[in-house]
């Protein structure tokens, strides 16, 4: 996946996941969030549970939620 970049116009949102524990599931749970409408980037780290989105506009978090939930594991919220 690519690293998070700072573009002009983009957000850049920290999301905490729960149930993450290796790069299988890093994979996952990004592959998911990228496919969301504005997504450039993103970044999962399973030892922090951290995922990190730069987006072109402000994600709505059921969106989020949901891309989350069909990768198998669960948002706690944003960190």
């Amino acid at each position: 996946m690519t690293a998070p970049t700072d573009t002009p116009g983009s957000v850049t949102a920290v999301y905490k996941v729960s149930g993450m524990s290796c790069g299988h599931c890093e994979g996952a749970v990004s592959g998911e969030l990228s496919e969301l409408p504005g997504v450039s980037s993103v970044k999962a780290v399973a030892s922090t549970g951290e995922v990190t989105v730069v987006s072109a506009a402000p994600l709505e978090e059921e969106a989020v939620r949901a891309a989350v939930d069909e990768a198998g594991f669960e948002l706690v919220g944003k960190a």
